[in-house]
């Protein structure tokens, strides 16, 4: 009988690991901005600084306890599509991954209008989690509560995969990454955290108005807020309770 798979060939993948390990360290250039994704290849890769913006749910672990997987299925669903255009909308969106119910961007920050730029996006996407609380109100699914962490920081960005084999990817690497990712993690989490946690770097980047809207949260050492976009909020009052 005729095989139905390709059998994997470990001499090759012992060559293809010597092959990364070997390469040098002078391929991994510096610089001023993230690079068109194009530029990259299999043995080199850029740092730059830019900033990344994380957003997941609170307490998710508990709410199998209270719905259906088809109904979890759609709130994730709606929940992430959100977030994903949210995202998508601004041009300076260089990356959006998708890990289990956490939505994160990289972002193309050269300068610090950009960065708030940033902000002005988590503020778009917490109401439109407004949004969706009341709609699931409708649908009597319970509400969530979510947290977002923003930072600012030098990031290696590489591409990853199996060459030849068009699975790749775009991996950005640094404490840019990590910093947003603890801070959505600590966004909403006691009684005293507020939705939006920010890295000081990124604050200090801010404008003052934007600067205005945090206060310091000396027990994660960074600034946070329950920021909203006012618009979508006019809108949405003018929707669901009038």
């Amino acid at each position: 009988m005729e095989a139905k798979y390709k059998a994997y060939d470990h001499v090759a993948g012992r060559n293809r690991i010597r092959g990364i390990l070997n390469q040098s360290d002078l391929d991994y250039q510096e610089k001023d901005s993230l690079p068109p994704r194009t530029d990259l290849t299999f043995s080199n890769g850029f740092y730059a600084n830019c900033s990344a913006l994380f957003v997941d749910i609170r307490k998710s672990s508990e709410l199998p306890q209270k719905h259906k997987r088809p109904t979890l299925a759609r709130l994730y669903r709606a929940f992430v599509s959100e977030m994903v255009a949210v995202f998508a909308s601004d041009v300076d969106c260089r990356e959006i991954n998708i890990v289990g119910d956490c939505v994160w961007g990289v972002f193309n920050t050269p300068y610090k209008t950009d960065i708030d730029g940033v902000f002005s996006n988590a503020a778009v996407a917490n109401s439109m989690v407004n949004i969706l609380n009341k709609e699931l109100t409708r649908k009597g699914i319970t509400n969530i509560e979510v947290g977002f962490g923003m930072s600012w920081g030098r990031a290696l960005m590489i591409k990853v995969g199996y060459e030849g084999s068009g699975m790749n990817d775009a991996l950005y690497m640094g404490d840019v990454v990590n910093a947003a990712a603890k801070l959505a993690a600590n966004g909403n989490k006691t009684w005293s955290d507020r939705t939006l946690m920010v890295s000081d770097v990124f604050h200090s980047n801010m404008n003052d108005h934007n600067k205005s809207l945090l206060a310091w949260n000396s027990a994660r050492n960074c600034w946070h807020g329950n920021v909203i976009s006012t618009d979508i909020e006019e809108w949405t009052t003018e929707q669901y309770e009038s």
